[in-house]
């Protein structure tokens, strides 16, 4: 007998046997009944809730389940984003699989963690579109780290140009001497394109203008002559593509062009001017020198000479004292002349 046709054979027996057997049968009916209604009731809650989501996601293949839409609420997290970025995913032929590809809790860890769900997966499908290899734990790791994955992607598919120097430097052309000392006033255009591969820890734009200012001003400053790198400023471009300008950044140099080449100051001859003028003031404060040393010998020999004439004074004064004492001592006579007997 089957297991229906015993629970109603069980019902009649308890209908002969009134007491407590039937109360505790109508008691577990009525439960069920609850416990039926609170289901459907839930149930309605969340198909008024997230019916529409669920849908959408149902007609596009999301593979996104009513039960997971109720625990987005429950984690706070924004439900029409992660069906969105489901069904872009779904409609453009990327992995959903839920252990291999793009799942709803991996989306959901990335949203949980402030990463931007919609540009990660924008730019999985624009690499897929692209043929550029990038997962999405790529992708979410470049979104962590603060960069902006659908702009670098694009910039792969597409490359920019920076120009060297950066015009909100406040520079608008590089400044670099060659050997014979004329200035070149240089501006140069670099074509770069993203290196995924390279995108975390990589260097930024700062750093690629900085080496190719950099750059530019050696090579110059190599150079015999102005007029060499006027004939062929090709030369630099070349000699900068190969020395990897773009290692440990985040971009891949495609090529450096010298936009404009003007020819500045002589600034070898101004150097000269400048120190032929430092050896002029050098000269003339020697000079000042010696006519102060001079100024003070003579002032020196002037003293010496008033002191030779007070001596000469004073001896002077000392010759009527001293006659009178030999007079008193009778070692002269009247004439002046000395007694020597």
């Amino acid at each position: 007998m089957s297991q229906a046709g015993l629970w109603l054979l069980g019902q009649l027996r308890a209908e002969k046997e009134p007491g407590l057997t039937g109360n505790f049968v109508v008691i577990v009916l009525i439960g069920l009944a609850v416990i039926a209604c609170l289901i459907l009731f839930i149930a309605a809650i969340a198909f008024a809730a997230y019916g529409k989501q669920w849908f959408r996601a149902y007609m596009s293949s999301a593979d996104l389940s009513m039960l997971s839409l109720v625990g987005m609420g429950f984690r706070q997290v924004n439900s029409s984003v992660i069906v969105q970025a489901k069904i872009m995913a779904a409609q453009a032929g990327l992995d959903i699989n839920r252990r291999t590809g793009i799942s709803t809790q991996r989306l959901e860890a990335h949203y949980l963690a402030a990463g931007n769900v919609t540009n990660v997966i924008l730019a999985i499908i624009a690499a897929h579109r692209a043929g550029i290899p990038l997962d999405f734990d790529q992708a979410a790791a470049i979104d962590l780290a603060g960069r902006d994955v659908l702009d670098a992607v694009r910039t792969s598919v597409m490359p920019k140009i920076i120009d060297c120097p950066d015009g909100r430097s406040g520079k608008a052309v590089l400044s670099a001497v060659a050997r014979n000392g004329i200035e070149l006033l240089v501006k140069a255009r670099v074509t770069v394109r993203t290196n995924l591969s390279q995108l975390i820890g990589g260097a930024t734009e700062e750093t690629i203008i900085a080496r190719v200012g950099q750059g530019i001003v050696t090579s110059i400053g190599s150079s015999k002559s102005h007029e060499e790198v006027l004939a062929n400023p090709n030369k630099i471009s070349r000699a900068l593509l190969d020395r990897g300008l773009d290692a440990q950044t985040a971009f891949e140099i495609v090529s450096i062009d010298i936009a404009t080449v003007q020819v500045g100051q002589n600034i070898g001859a101004r150097l000269q001017a400048d120190a032929a003028e430092a050896d002029t003031r050098v000269a003339r404060a020697k000079a000042e020198q010696q006519r102060a040393e001079a100024i003070a010998l003579e002032q020196e020999m002037k003293a010496k000479v008033a002191e030779n004439r007070a001596r000469l004074v004073d001896a002077e004064s000392q010759v009527p004292m001293a006659m009178a004492e030999a007079f008193r001592k009778g070692h002269l006579n009247g004439a002046g002349i000395a007694d020597t007997r």
